[in-house]
Parts: structure tokens; C-alpha cells; sequence
């Protein structure tokens, strides 16, 4: 089995079903999955030549595997990108995109906003390994010529939409400021998704994915993916990937490339959805604010639109009352299930605080925007109707 040909002149819903196909000698319709940590050759000369590069082929699944590979070439493939390298989760493919290309002595600038596990990779484990960092506020295009002007960073990690406000970076503005600089920009877009977001042709260097959210989109597997160009991804990942071993599940990597067949489907409806709950929780009397990228009072609208082509599944609320209002809420809710998962079929709401931010402190989490009373709605394919019907059962008890 060789390793297919890109065919960018497809279109997207093409390549989501049909991108990166493998077939094995017995013309299977659907993927077959390989379920198998090693390979065989028929010569210690083919062993040795593959090992050396010099021919292709398999070698051990940590490194590569063809169910692995259907999985990378399908996520280039709607990317628009040449390369892809799948990950175990998110957080490998975060810390592995950042630690294969950074050494002591190196800085890095990242916003302020960001997913708790994501903050304690800047802000404690890259230190430990002599890289300093500057946070900056996402939305402040002045701060970020401050930062670049301060101190030259090697690498510029952005959360946009950011996690759990949605604060929105310039994408292409920090593009420029990190090709003058000659700093590589690395874009989560987890809460965007290929679909609704292209950093790469906004100037993005890297881009990385949990593939456990709306790739996966049925709360069943754990994964990841950096993607980027042939030369970052062969020269500089891929070392650091095979040698310490954050490796995709050959089953993982087949469930997000069934699940990648229903992507552009599913976020249409997540995003009508969205939409609609958070025209409803706007207007709610209860509500303290609401941030959605599709709503016209949303803070960075104008952006929003430019580098953005729909609002996303993701919305951020405030409930009136502190932390004691909030949990009252989510305990009245019957259909919205409490998780701090997103990206799912099912609609799942979380406290940040208390649980994916609970690392910051409380006064960082103040500065940051995530108080006591702010909810994360991860908004899913049920009817929006009986959402918003929930929704508003569980305000009428506050």
C-alpha cells in the first residue's frame, strides 16, 4: 500500500469522505482499520532500507501506520496544507508543536485567554526549560507590537476563538508581526474547526487540533494533529514525535476519519443552532452578557467576520449570582448534560472555574474574564427548540 496522491481540485465535502483512502488487496468500501503495533519485511536489506529512508513504507506504528496515515493526509486535505502528523490528544499535539523547535533561552508570546492546560504549558512547563514568556491581550493589537518589540520570540502561540471566552486574536495581523521577526506562529483553531477558520492562509505557520472535539463530534475517542508544511512536519516534528512517543491509536485515528465524513453536516447544524440559543440567552433577563462570534453585539464582531465564516458551536454566558446561581443552573438542566467535553453531538454546558480553568488563580481568572458566574455551552445537534426550552427551565428556577 503506498501513501496517496493529494487531489486538491476536489471540493471540501469530497475530501472529507473520500480524502487520504487506503485500500488493501481486498477493495474494502469503508477504511480498514490496522490494528497492529509493527510490520514485516521480506529482507533485512528492505528493514534497513526503510529505516535509512531510502524506500517507503511502514515501520512501527508509533511512528506511522496506514490507518494513521489515511487519517493525516484526509486532515492536510481540508486544511489546504501539505502536511499533517496525528497525536494521542490535544494537549500532545499543543506541547509537542511548541517543544520540537524551541530551546533554553528562547521567548514566547501567547494571549492571555487560554485553555487551562494550554496556560500551564507557558506559564510552568516551558520555564523549566529556560523559555520565558509574555501573555498579551488577545484583542489588543497595540500589545502585541509591544510584546514583539520587547523581547524577539521564536515561537507565538494563539487560542482564536480563545477558550472559554471566545476572545478573538488578528490572526493575520500577528502573521505579519511573526514573519518580521521570523517567529513561528502556531493557531489553535479547536473551537473553529478547518470549516469556519483558515489560519494557514492567514499567515499561520502551524496549526493544531484536538481531533476529540468536532472531528471525533461524538464524545468517543482521544486525538490530536499538528499540520504545517512538508519541511516543519518531516524536519522538525517528526523527530521529536517518534522519539517520545505521543502516537495516535490506529482506532482512535479510524473513528475521527469516519466521523470527518459528517464534519461539514454537522457544524451547519451546530452553528444554526448556536445561533438561535444565543439570540435567546441575549435576550434573557438573567443573563448578565453573552459571548458568541455570530452575534452582532459580540465585542469583535467586525473580526469575527473577516476571519471567521460562521459563529461556531461555542458560547460563553454569564449568569447573574456568582457561582452559587451558576451551579443552581446547570443542576436544573435536563437535556444539557454537565461536562467540560465540547465539540460533541450532545449539548454539554461547564463551569470553567471550577473545572478546565481551575489551575489559574482566582484573581488571574478575573483578569481574564472568567468569573464565578461564566458558563462554557458547547451547543450540539439536538432540536434548538427543546435546548432553548431547557435552557429556560433551568433560568426559571434561579
Amino acid at each position: 500500500m503506498k501513501r496517496p496522491k493529494k487531489r486538491n481540485n476536489r471540493r471540501l465535502s469530497t475530501n472529507l469522505v473520500r480524502g487520504g483512502t487506503i485500500r488493501s488487496t481486498f477493495g474494502e468500501t469503508s477504511e480498514a482499520i490496522f490494528l497492529n503495533s509493527g510490520f514485516c519485511y521480506d529482507s533485512a536489506e528492505i528493514a534497513a532500507s526503510r529505516f535509512d529512508g531510502t524506500a517507503p513504507g511502514y515501520v512501527y506504528s508509533r511512528y506511522s501506520n496506514p490507518s494513521l496515515a489515511m487519517l493525516e493526509e484526509r486532515i492536510a486535505l481540508i486544511e489546504n496544507a501539505e502536511r499533517c502528523c496525528v497525536m494521542a490528544s490535544g494537549m500532545a499535539a499543543v506541547f509537542a508543536s511548541l517543544m520540537c523547535q524551541l530551546k533554553s533561552g528562547d521567548h514566547v508570546i501567547a494571549n492571555k485567554v487560554l485553555f487551562g492546560s494550554c496556560y500551564y504549558i507557558i506559564t510552568e512547563v516551558l520555564p523549566r526549560f529556560g523559555i520565558s514568556y509574555t501573555l498579551v491581550d488577545g484583542k489588543d493589537d497595540k500589545a502585541w507590537e509591544k510584546a514583539f518589540a520587547a523581547k524577539k520570540p521564536a515561537c507565538v502561540f494563539i487560542e482564536s476563538p480563545a477558550n472559554p471566552t471566545l476572545e478573538l486574536t488578528d490572526i493575520k495581523l500577528v502573521a505579519g508581526l511573526c514573519r518580521k521577526s521570523k517567529a513561528c506562529l502556531i493557531v489553535d483553531n479547536i473551537f473553529a474547526t478547518p470549516l469556519l477558520q483558515r489560519p494557514l492562509e492567514l499567515g499561520a505557520d502551524v496549526v493544531v487540533y484536538s481531533t476529540t472535539k468536532h472531528m471525533d463530534g461524538q464524545g468517543r475517542t482521544l486525538g490530536g494533529a499538528v499540520v504545517g508544511t512538508e519541511k516543519f512536519i518531516t524536519e522538525t516534528l517528526l523527530p521529536f514525535h517518534r522519539h517520545t512517543g505521543p502516537a495516535l491509536s490506529p482506532f482512535n485515528a479510524w473513528v475521527v476519519l469516519k466521523g470527518l465524513e459528517t464534519l461539514d453536516l454537522r457544524m451547519e447544524k451546530h452553528c444554526a443552532n448556536a445561533l438561535k440559543i444565543a439570540g435567546f440567552l441575549e435576550n434573557h433577563p438573567k443573563i448578565a452578557r453573552v459571548l458568541y462570534p455570530g452575534l452582532k453585539s459580540f465585542p469583535q464582531y467586525s473580526l469575527a467576520r473577516k476571519q471567521m465564516s460562521d459563529g461556531g458551536n461555542m458560547i460563553a454566558f454569564e449568569v447573574g449570582g456568582g457561582k452559587k446561581a451558576a451551579f443552581k443552573f446547570m443542576n436544573g438542566l435536563e437535556i444539557i448534560d454537565i461536562s467540560n467535553n465540547l465539540g460533541d453531538s450532545k449539548s454539554l454546558i461547564t463551569h470553567p472555574a471550577t473545572t478546565t480553568h481551575s489551575n489559574i488563580s482566582a484573581p488571574e481568572r478575573t483578569g481574564l474574564g472568567i468569573g464565578d458566574g461564566l458558563l462554557r455551552l458547547s451547543v450540539g445537534l439536538e432540536d434548538a427548540a427543546d435546548l432553548i426550552e431547557d435552557l429556560a427551565g433551568a433560568l426559571k428556577q434561579n
